[in-house]
């Protein structure tokens, strides 16, 4: 299902979980994707995709406004690219300054996050899958689960060193059929 047909009410759902964001935090290559996309997107998603500040994680480090192509992945879900070959932050429109403007973290992610969670402020959204699910940084979990059975994709879980325990905090059912499920983490269960 693509974001353009969620359904007014599970859009106006994701579009206010986004905008409780305080920054946004992805690996450099969901970075350059979403670079790619969204400074030039009219989906409702992209104010707070564009407003909302963005740390970027990269061992090597790397400059937000560096020309990179974007991913295959990026190429098969969107199907698009702009035709004057524009996809880097250099060339962001001044709406979306925040993807040039990105913090680059190059430090070991699990203490840059520990810092960040210290900082007062609002809620970190991290954008990715796997990867960010399996380190242990992630106090909750917004699934929206869509009516539609693709067969193949990455587990979401399947390198957990020890069961990880949720508490479920609320559940959303849209008229799409999507269904949007809130989890925290809990104690041992």
């Amino acid at each position: 299902m693509d974001l353009q047909n969620l359904g007014e009410d599970a859009t106006a759902w994701t579009v206010d979980q986004l905008w409780q964001a305080g920054a946004q935090l992805m690996g450099w290559r969901t970075f350059h994707d979403m670079a790619a996309y969204w400074p030039s997107s009219t989906v409702a998603f992209a104010a707070p995709m564009n407003d909302i500040p963005k740390i970027v994680f990269s061992r090597k480090g790397f400059t937000p406004s560096q020309r990179r192509d974007v991913t295959v992945g990026f190429d098969d879900a969107v199907r698009l690219r702009r035709a004057d070959g524009s996809n880097t932050a250099s060339t962001l429109p001044p709406s979306a300054k925040t993807w040039a403007e990105a913090i680059v973290a190059s430090g070991d992610m699990t203490q840059e996050v520990m810092k960040l969670k210290k900082q007062s402020g609002k809620d970190l959204i991290a954008h990715g899958g796997a990867g960010f699910a399996q380190t242990g940084l992630i106090d909750e979990f917004c699934f929206l689960t869509h009516p539609v059975a693709l067969g193949h994709g990455l587990p979401l879980f399947s390198l957990l060193p020890n069961p990880l325990y949720l508490k479920l905090v609320s559940v959303t059912a849209f008229r799409s059929g999507a269904v949007a499920h809130v989890y925290q983490r809990s104690a041992a269960g």
